[in-house]
């Protein structure tokens, strides 16, 4: 993860460098300032339809995967857009502009049905999914007074239940 947060940054500062090499240090800013803008107005407009879509698929019963897949791609371009550098704005609006962002949509849910277990509790796989496996942990316990009981005796009071005697509210022992 590391070596993918360094290359990042050498690809914005590269980015950044061979622009202003080009068009001057303060075109470069200005350009970046426009950037976050254009891109943050962006977000905000597709973000709102995706909510709306969201809303009329959610009203009428169907499943929203897609919807919540593109919301979740318009978040994560706004907030790549407003990440400084060229880098992080081309990739941000790649996930903000539509037609990419289907392209990117249909790529991320095959790859999220690849990844997801086979079957489940539709197809007999239980609430885990087949090859998953479910464990229950049982815990023997007893009763033990903290005190001598009515015998003179420390430690386990009688099985039997025949104590009755009320020794206040229970204790709860933490370890």
């Amino acid at each position: 993860m590391a070596v993918l947060l360094l290359l990042y940054v050498i690809a914005e500062v590269a980015a950044v460098w061979t622009v202003a090499s080009l068009i001057g240090f303060l075109p470069t800013i200005g350009l970046l300032i426009a950037g976050a803008f254009v891109g943050s107005w962006l977000a905000r407009r597709e973000g709102g339809k995706a909510m709306r879509a969201f809303s009329a698929t959610a009203r009428s019963g169907k499943s929203p995967h897609e919807e919540i897949t593109d919301g979740m791609l318009v978040g994560v371009g706004g907030m790549l857009i407003l990440l400084p550098g060229f880098v992080s704005d081309v990739i941000g609006l790649l996930f903000l502009i539509p037609p990419t962002r289907k392209v990117v949509r249909r790529g991320w849910l095959r790859r999220a049905e690849k990844r997801a277990p086979v079957g489940g509790a539709a197809h007999g796989g239980g609430p885990f999914g087949p090859g998953m496996r479910s464990r229950v942990i049982v815990v023997d316990s007893e009763v033990v007074s903290d005190g001598p009981d009515a015998d003179g005796k420390s430690g386990e009071r009688g099985r039997s239940g025949d104590d009755d005697r009320d020794d206040g509210p229970p204790r709860i022992i933490e370890g």
